[in-house]
């Protein structure tokens, strides 16, 4: 079911009954007349900030017949970090108000090619633009260029579908990312040899791909003592990743180092602690969320890789808003960066 973020555009009247002073005295301190004590320009500044109310882009939106339509095509599923990402959203309710826009969260099954592929369909022309977490897999970049070529803008969240017709790409590089993980692997685990566990949601994301691409390039080039095992796909579900895992700790006595790539953080955590290796093994997992943030803090994880999930939710409407107008995308600004965080650093 989608949920909807319905816009109720911001007036000076609202930021004048907010500030408690009338609409003739915001006049004045939006227009830098004098006349106004400073306590009250204050008051009339901190409720335009805490709005995100701009007067002159709300009066060009508003002049528009209709409000602008975006859809967020998110993972169904407990996936802490696009909740993170769908609270952002949430978040920015005043932001989309000034801009007459809509929000809507469509949740399905995106590592099923056809859920993924028959839910975007399912939005054709009913959308300005479309966010979507995608696939890359034949069914799901045909459903992306249908929609391009009958004018919707589309934009892939965190995980991206390059030879698509999409417009742009909101997340980090996945390459980077998994070059980083095996560094850090490699370099925590030291002089040991043994094996190195891989735990991806699935090798269809391209995200997954890319992370574990990166992380046996540097394996292979800078860690010849440690040998790789094949990559389990958990479907970011905890349970399955904690099954998959348990059982691999049984076949592998000598297992050293953990790379969890995408979710199922808490089921692969599980495995590690139930096996007795979370003093032995070394796990960097991704992204701050109040697990691992518990798992750091206890020792069980070493490190995670983390992006900025409110960063990817304002650049992913920002992108969608400037494609929509016809602008051009900031792309220094949207360029999502890769963080690494210890429990030493916890933000």
């Amino acid at each position: 079911m989608a949920e909807t973020l319905t816009p109720t555009a911001l007036t000076l009247k609202d930021i004048a009954r907010e500030a408690g002073v009338s609409l003739a005295t915001v006049d004045r301190v939006l227009h830098n007349r004098p006349g106004v004590r400073p306590d009250t320009v204050r008051r009339v500044r901190e409720a335009i900030e805490r709005n995100a109310f701009q007067p002159h882009v709300a009066a060009a939106e508003l002049a528009r017949s209709r409000v602008r339509r975006f859809a967020f095509v998110m993972p169904s599923g407990p996936n802490p970090f696009m909740q993170q990402i769908e609270a952002y959203l949430g978040e920015m309710s005043a932001w989309l108000s000034a801009r007459r826009l809509s929000v809507e969260m469509v949740a399905t099954d995106v590592f099923d090619p056809s859920a993924l592929a028959a839910s975007l369909e399912s939005l054709s022309g009913d959308y300005d633009g479309i966010a979507v977490v995608a696939l890359d897999h034949p069914g799901v970049r045909a459903a992306i260029n249908d929609l391009v070529d009958a004018g919707t803008k589309v934009v892939t969240l965190v995980s991206d579908v390059p030879s698509s017709g999409r417009h742009h790409y909101v997340g980090i590089d996945n390459i980077a990312a998994g070059r980083t993980a095996g560094a850090l692997v490699g370099r925590l685990v030291g002089q040991r040899s043994g094996k190195v566990a891989i735990v991806a949601g699935s090798q269809g994301l391209r995200d997954h791909a890319e992370r574990i691409f990166g992380f046996n390039q540097v394996m292979a080039t800078e860690f010849p003592d440690l040998s790789v095992l094949p990559v389990l796909e958990g479907r970011d579900e905890d349970e399955r990743s904690e099954q998959l895992l348990a059982r691999l700790f049984g076949r592998h006595a000598d297992i050293v180092g953990l790379y969890n790539v995408g979710a199922g953080t808490q089921g692969v955590a599980k495995a590690l602690t139930d096996a007795g290796r979370d003093k032995q093994v070394v796990f960097v997992g991704h992204d701050v969320t109040a697990l691992t943030r518990r798992l750091l803090l206890q020792g069980v994880m070493d490190a995670a890789i983390s992006q900025n999930p409110g960063h990817e939710a304002r650049a992913a409407v920002r992108v969608l808003l400037a494609l929509a107008r016809g602008e051009p995308i900031l792309r220094e600004q949207e360029k999502i960066r890769i963080d690494i965080v210890m429990r030493d650093n916890l933000p």
